[in-house]
């Protein structure tokens, strides 16, 4: 969000990059990530629903960690850097608890559709 605005990042944000480089040492807490939940959730309520429409044009150099840089369009890096970064950490922390005995299924990660479903066909007993 802060680089398709042109803003830099705040504190919070190289603050939890380092806790997941340093996460091997300290792993945090079930507690922990609802808190970094909540305060996206609270940053994001904050945009108005066009927010990040303005420079869709806007170029976006994209540095990793080992150097690597992506020159992309505000667009681009919206569209095939960030949704692919989300999806995989969803279905990473989806495997992740599933591992550690959560009893998570397709139905949990696709409860969007539950509006969508027609009542007489849900399977009795």
């Amino acid at each position: 969000m802060c680089r398709l605005r042109g803003e830099a990042f705040p504190a919070a944000i190289h603050e939890l990059l380092d806790e997941g480089r340093q996460a091997g040492e300290r792993p945090g807490s079930l507690a922990d990530a609802y808190a970094r939940i909540d305060e996206t959730v609270a940053l994001l309520d904050g945009l108005t629903a066009d927010a990040l429409d303005a420079n869709a044009d806007k170029p976006i150099a994209h540095e990793l960690a080992n150097g690597m840089i992506f020159d992309l369009t505000a667009e681009q890096y919206a569209r095939d850097w960030t949704l692919a970064q989300f999806y995989f950490h969803v279905m990473t922390a989806y495997s992740i608890l599933r591992k550690e005995g959560i009893n998570l299924g397709k139905a949990d990660y696709v409860a969007h559709m539950l509006p969508y479903l027609r009542p007489e066909s849900i399977p009795k007993g």
